[in-house]
C-alpha cells in the first residue's frame, strides 16, 4: 500500500469518527494523533518496511475506530490493549533500530526515542481506557497519554528529521534537550510542581533553539520550511501558556483552568504543530546520513572471567616483537620520533609506568566498578592514583583478524588489560583495529593515527565517514558507545616516552592515565 493510499484512508477514518463520535469532543485530539499523525509520521520513517503496518497497526487503528464510535462496552479494555501491543512493537522497533546503530547519528536516536517514547503514551492511554487508578485525576491520565503522543513522539522525530537535513552545531544541544524533557516533565508532574516549572523552562530552551535552527536551515522549498517553521512556532507559543499553568501551580498567583488549556492547545498543538509538521515533512523526507561501517571483529568473546586463559585457547602460531610490525602503513615514519616507532614495532623492549587518575565526578562510579573489573580481570584499572609499572607481553592469538597479537598487562599478579592488536584498511586509510574481549560481547577501539609535529595522536573521533569510534560487539551487533579517548605520546628524552590517555563519555572527561615509559638496558 503507498504512502498516499494510507494517508488517504486514515483520513477518511477519522473523518467518520468525528462524525459518529460519542465521546467528548477534546477526547478528538488524542484521536487525530492515534488516526492520523502516527500512522503518517510511521510511513515517513519505514518507507517500504509494511510489515509492522498490516501485522500490527491495522488492528490498533481499527480499535481506536471503534473505541470512539461506540457507547462504553466490555470490550474498550481489549480494544485499548491492541493498540497498546502496537505501541509496543513500534517501541522495539525503535530499539532495534538504537542497537544496531549506537549512539551514531544523535538525529536518528531521536527517531528512535520517539518510537520508544509512543509505548509510554500507549500504556497512559491503556489506563485511562481501563480506568487504572494512577494517582491522577483521570482527565490528568488521559492528558499525559495526549504529552507522549504529541511531545515525546511527534516532536523528536521531526527534530530527527531537521538534524537529518541541518545539523549544526548547537543541534546536539537542543536535541539532547528535546530527549529529556519529557521525562523531566513526568518526574515533575508527579513529585513537585517545582521540577514541573524546570521541566517547562527546558522545554522553552529546546523549542526555541529549533525555531532558530529552521530559520537558519536550508530546505528544498519554501513550503516546507513555511509549515516546519509553523509547526515548532506553535510549540513555542504553546509552551508559554504551559509555563504560566506551572508557574500557577507553584505560587497559586493565577490559575489556567483545564478547559482553557484543552481549547488554546487543542488548537495550536493539533492543527499548527502536529498538522503542518506532518504535512512539511511530507512533502520531502530527508534521507539519513547513517553510512553503516564494515569492518573485521574480533571473534573471541569471553565469559565470566577474561584474564589471561582466554589468550591460551586461541594461541595462534607466529610470534610479534610489538602491537605492530610497520607504523609506515598508519603515516609517514620518517616525520615521527624513532623512538615511538620502535616501541610499536618492538613494545617487549619497553617498560610501562602509569598514573591512573578517574575524575572526582565518576570516583563512586570507579569504586563500584573496581569491584567487578577485578573479578572479570579486564580493563581492570586501579583506583589508587600511586604511579606503578605495568609489565606485559606480546602473544599471538587467532580471532578472524589478520595478524591479531594480544597485549596483556599486570600490575603484580592482577590481570589489568588483555588487548588484542590487529588492523584493517578502509579506501586509503589504514586504522588500528583493538579488541577487548568481554563477558559474551567485545569492545571495539578504531582508532586513527595522526602526527603532531613529532607527537603522535591516536584518537577514536574521526571526521565524517571515518570508521574510528568505540563499539560494543554482540551476536551480530555493533553498537555505537557514547565514549571517546585519544592517546598523545611523545618523546621527552632520549628513549624516554610519556603518553596520555584521555577518556570521556558523552564528552565529559572521566579518566587520564599518565603513562612513563622507557627502554629497557641492553642487558
Amino acid at each position: 500500500m503507498t504512502f498516499k493510499r494510507i494517508a488517504l484512508l486514515h483520513t477518511i477514518g477519522f473523518l467518520v469518527v468525528v462524525i459518529f463520535n460519542v465521546t467528548p469532543w477534546y477526547f478528538l485530539m488524542l484521536t487525530v494523533a492515534q488516526l492520523i499523525f502516527v500512522p503518517i509520521t510511521l510511513q515517513l520513517i519505514l518507507k517500504k518496511e509494511n510489515r509492522l503496518y498490516y501485522f500490527f497497526a491495522i488492528p490498533a487503528f481499527a480499535s481506536i475506530f471503534i473505541l470512539q464510535t461506540t457507547t462504553t462496552t466490555e470490550w474498550d479494555i481489549l480494544l485499548a490493549g491492541i493498540y497498546l501491543l502496537f505501541t509496543l512493537v513500534v517501541a522495539i522497533y525503535g530499539l532495534h533500530r538504537f542497537i544496531q546503530r549506537g549512539f551514531d547519528h544523535l538525529e536518528e536516536f531521536s527517531i528512535d526515542a520517539g518510537m520508544m517514547y509512543l509505548f509510554i503514551g500507549g500504556m497512559w492511554f491503556f489506563a485511562s481506557v481501563a480506568e487504572i487508578d494512577t494517582g491522577f485525576s483521570p482527565i490528568l491520565t488521559w492528558l499525559t497519554a495526549i504529552h507522549f503522543h504529541y511531545s515525546s513522539f511527534l516532536l523528536p522525530i521531526f527534530v530527527g528529521f531537521l538534524g537529518r537535513l541541518s545539523k549544526r552545531k548547537t543541534y546536539n544541544i537542543i536535541c539532547s534537550v528535546i530527549l529529556i524533557s519529557p521525562i523531566v516533565v513526568a518526574l515533575g508532574i508527579t513529585f513537585s510542581p517545582w521540577l514541573e516549572l524546570a521541566s517547562v523552562l527546558l522545554y522553552i530552551f529546546g523549542i526555541y533553539g529549533l525555531i532558530v535552527l529552521v530559520i537558519k536551515s536550508d530546505f528544498p522549498n519554501k513550503l516546507q520550511k513555511t509549515l516546519v517553521l509553523t509547526s515548532f512556532g506553535a510549540l513555542g507559543i504553546t509552551i508559554i501558556f504551559s509555563l504560566l499553568y506551572a508557574i500557577g501551580n507553584v505560587f497559586g498567583v493565577f490559575a489556567l483552568s483545564i478547559d482553557f488549556m484543552l481549547k488554546f492547545h487543542g488548537f495550536f498543538n493539533s492543527i499548527l504543530f502536529a498538522l503542518c509538521g506532518v504535512v512539511g515533512w511530507s512533502i520531502l523526507t530527508p534521507k539519513t546520513k547513517e553510512i553503516k561501517s564494515k569492518f573485521p571483529i574480533s571473534s573471541i568473546r569471553g565469559k565470566y572471567v577474561i584474564g589471561e586463559k582466554i589468550l591460551y585457547k586461541h594461541l595462534g602460531k607466529e610470534s610479534y616483537k610489538g602491537l605492530v610490525d610497520d607504523m609506515g602503513i598508519y603515516l609517514e615514519k620518517s616525520f615521527l620520533s624513532a623512538t615511538i616507532i620502535d616501541f610499536y614495532e618492538n613494545t617487549n623492549q619497553f617498560r610501562l609506568y602509569s598514573e591512573v587518575n578517574w575524575h572526582n565526578w565518576f570516583k563512586p562510579f570507579a569504586a563500584i566498578y573496581r569491584f567487578f573489573s577485578r573479578n572479570v580481570q579486564q580493563l581492570n584499572l586501579p583506583y589508587t592514583n600511586t604511579q606503578m609499572e605495568m609489565t606485559g607481553e606480546i602473544i599471538a592469538v587467532e580471532d578472524g583478524r589478520k595478524n591479531t597479537r594480544a597485549w596483556l598487562r599486570k600490575i603484580g599478579k592482577e590481570v589489568i588489560f588483555v588487548a588484542l592488536y590487529s588492523s584493517h584498511q578502509r579506501n586509503d586509510k589504514y586504522y588500528m583495529n583493538i579488541a577487548l574481549p568481554l563477558p559474551w560481547s567485545s569492545m571495539i577501539g578504531i582508532l586513527e593515527l595522526n602526527q603532531n609535529g613529532e607527537k603522535l595522536v591516536l584518537t577514536s573521533k574521526g571526521a565524517n565517514g571515518s570508521d574510528a569510534g568505540i563499539y560494543l560487539a554482540f551476536r551480530q551487533n555493533v553498537f555505537r558507545l557514547p565514549l571517546q579517548e585519544q592517546f598523545i605520546i611523545e618523546e621527552k628524552k632520549d628513549h624516554q616516552l610519556t603518553a596520555k590517555h584521555h577518556m570521556r563519555i558523552c564528552s565529559i572527561p572521566f579518566l587520564t592515565i599518565q603513562y612513563n615509559i622507557n627502554k629497557r638496558s641492553p642487558s
